[in-house]
């Protein structure tokens, strides 16, 4: 039986700077952001919201994607994975809101999800209004407009701040550590961005995923109201349930590859490289490489370079991301000469 993640009230700055994020555990801000207007809005009347919105939109254009009602909006591949079983359009915020308030009480209605716009572009007006206390300025926070649509369980590689606005949202979350549990589907054709689950865990087939019988076992579970906040460690994988006909949610992603301005390069390419690279070889090799990562790569050891001036650590180094751009163009080389040998 999963578990519940742990619920926190009356977050202050302090509390989460020196508590609840060097945990890195998942954890619900109970009612975090209840005094935002735009949540105020939400709880008066869906015609209250429709209002706001409107009034700040800039028209721009949001990628949104439609489902048929027999998917039961659960995002994912075609049947016979020759694709993904969505059409993918854009719309502006104001004409999604006014579909999903049309077809709010029709069961057969097409499943609709808006996903990731930049906030700035969609609604410039919105964060001075509306301002994370927790987080730097810099981190810019992305709204996520639909109905009851499920995204399937996934990772980000960066930290996560999900802050339900309108509607219900349920979390179902694993540790890194549960992958091999969770039935993943390919690294680089995914319907969202990021390797998804195959497994609906709202529903397991435990006769086709047996393992994911193990993976609820370690599982945790987080059901969220307007003003309430999860906040998802980097790499937690975490299934996403908008459970009402009208769901709105702002989050904020920081330090990894996305969501900020000092964004790092994404580490799941390394992991790309290294099956391109490793994963033929045989198998006494890739043991071998295995003590190389856990030396070079994982090794916490703040010793493990003291033998090498500073100026000479090169990619081993501090260093090594303000020189990025070398790194880069070494790698796109090496890689060029790998393809055209």
């Amino acid at each position: 039986m999963a578990e519940a993640v742990k619920c926190w009230h009356n977050v202050t700055v302090a509390k989460w700077q020196q508590e609840i994020m060097p945990a890195a555990k998942p954890a619900i801000l109970k009612g975090l952001l209840k005094h935002w207007p735009v949540v105020q809005r939400a709880m008066a009347s869906a015609e209250s919201l429709q209002q706001y919105i409107a009034a700040m939109d800039s028209g721009w254009q949001v990628d949104t994607l439609l489902l048929a009602a027999q998917t039961d909006g659960r995002i994912g591949y075609q049947p016979d994975w020759a694709g993904f079983n969505y059409e993918k359009r854009q719309y502006p915020l104001t004409a999604i809101l006014a579909q999903l308030h049309k077809t709010k009480t029709d069961p057969q209605a097409v499943r609709i999800a808006a996903q990731s716009a930049l906030v700035s572009d969609c609604l410039p007006a919105f964060t001075a209004e509306n301002t994370n206390p927790l987080l730097a300025a810099s981190v810019a926070p992305r709204i996520w407009l639909g109905n009851k649509v499920t995204v399937p369980a996934h990772f980000d590689d960066a930290d996560n701040l999900a802050c339900v606005v309108a509607g219900k949202r349920v979390f179902t979350l694993f540790a890194p550590e549960q992958v091999s549990n969770l039935y993943i589907g390919p690294l680089d054709y995914t319907p969202t961005g990021a390797p998804i689950s195959l497994v609906d865990f709202s529903q397991p087939d435990f006769k086709r995923f047996p393992r994911a019988a193990e993976a609820l076992q370690h599982a945790l579970t987080a059901e969220l109201e307007p003003g309430d906040v999860l906040y998802i460690p980097a790499l937690w994988w975490h299934q996403v349930q908008s459970t009402a006909a009208v769901n709105l949610l702002v989050n904020y992603w920081w330090n990894g590859s996305i969501g900020t301005t000092d964004s790092r390069p994404a580490p799941l390419n390394g992991l790309l490289h290294s099956l391109l690279s490793l994963r033929e070889l045989p198998p006494q090799q890739r043991q071998a490489w295995q003590a190389m990562f856990s030396h070079f790569l994982l090794n916490n050891n703040d010793d493990a370079l003291a033998h090498i001036p500073a100026n000479k650590q090169g990619i081993q180094g501090q260093g090594a991301f303000a020189a990025k751009q070398a790194i880069t163009n070494w790698l796109i080389n090496s890689l060029a000469r790998h393809t055209e040998g």
